[in-house]
């Protein structure tokens, strides 16, 4: 049986994501500049914020098990979508795109089959407003270390929401 759920973000969620999100990297903190072989840091901040996620992912995995709801989301640029499933419990979504996952408004949905989400199987869908909902397949699952990540930002003096 697959569904098709939505869900809305929590305050401290979304208060710990900004957080992050306004968080400089470790190289720019320690006050070093990266070569001209590394380019410059992205451009937007959902780029940066897809950079320091992406430290904190594990290896993809095939699926993970999901009860129906979201404590939050956030976009990360055309292809990538940070999903908190619980306070303690996040994955970093590739979807096969573009997608245009800035533009999402409003709630997204997540497919599923016996409350998993399987790569290549299972889709997000989201509203950007134009053209109406899109359907992104997904390609690619990574756990996120969310207790490293909150270490590192209490270790580093910041705000955790």
């Amino acid at each position: 049986m697959r569904h098709r759920l939505n869900s809305f973000g929590t305050a401290a969620i979304v208060s710990l994501l900004a957080a992050c999100a306004s968080s400089r990297p470790a190289t720019e903190a320690a006050g070093t500049s990266a070569g001209a072989a590394n380019s410059a840091p992205p451009a937007t901040t959902q780029q940066r914020a897809l950079a320091r996620y992406q430290a904190y992912a594990g290896r993809p995995v095939n699926s993970f098990t999901w009860l129906g709801r979201f404590d939050s989301w956030e976009p990360l640029g055309n292809d990538h979508l940070l999903v908190y499933t619980r306070p303690n419990e996040a994955y970093l979504l590739k979807v096969r795109g573009p997608c245009h996952l800035q533009f999402a408004t409003g709630p997204i949905g997540i497919t599923s089959a016996n409350s998993t989400v399987y790569v290549g199987l299972d889709s997000i869908a989201v509203n950007t407003g134009v053209g109406g909902p899109w359907q992104c397949p997904i390609d690619e699952i990574r756990p996120l270390d969310v207790h490293g990540m909150k270490a590192d930002l209490q270790s580093q003096g910041k705000p955790q929401g």
